[in-house]
């Protein structure tokens, strides 16, 4: 079992940032690949950046190419994700996942944190 919990969520302006990050516990954690989904108001989950294991190789949801920056600290069990240039549709809750390969189908879940960016 892998246990992840975010944080740095909040409420931001348009053109803005935010970093999240997802601390995890239980199996290594760099047995992993990781990553963030998100959910909006009546909406589906949608699949935003993953990364593998080793940090070398990552991807990215087109409406994020760009923007965002997803990475990882195996030594502090943590990913992150850099959300820069932020804008209104970014808004949900976003959640960290873990697979034990890519692409992510989440077979390990955080608990979400909600990120509002204002216009």
């Amino acid at each position: 079992q892998v246990h992840l919990v975010e944080s740095g969520g909040g409420l931001a302006q348009a053109g803005g940032s935010l970093r999240l990050s997802c601390v995890a516990s239980g199996r290594t954690f760099s047995n992993y690949a990781m990553g963030w989904f998100r959910q909006a108001p009546g909406k589906d989950r949608e699949f935003v950046a993953g990364i593998n294991w080793s940090g070398t190789y990552s991807y990215y949801s087109d409406s994020v190419k760009g923007r965002f920056n997803i990475s990882r600290d195996n030594i502090k069990s943590t990913g992150y994700l850099q959300m820069n240039s932020l804008e209104p549709e970014d808004t949900a809750v976003y959640y960290c996942a873990a697979d034990r390969e890519l692409p992510l189908k989440g077979e390990f879940w955080g608990q979400g944190t909600q990120v509002t960016v204002s216009a």
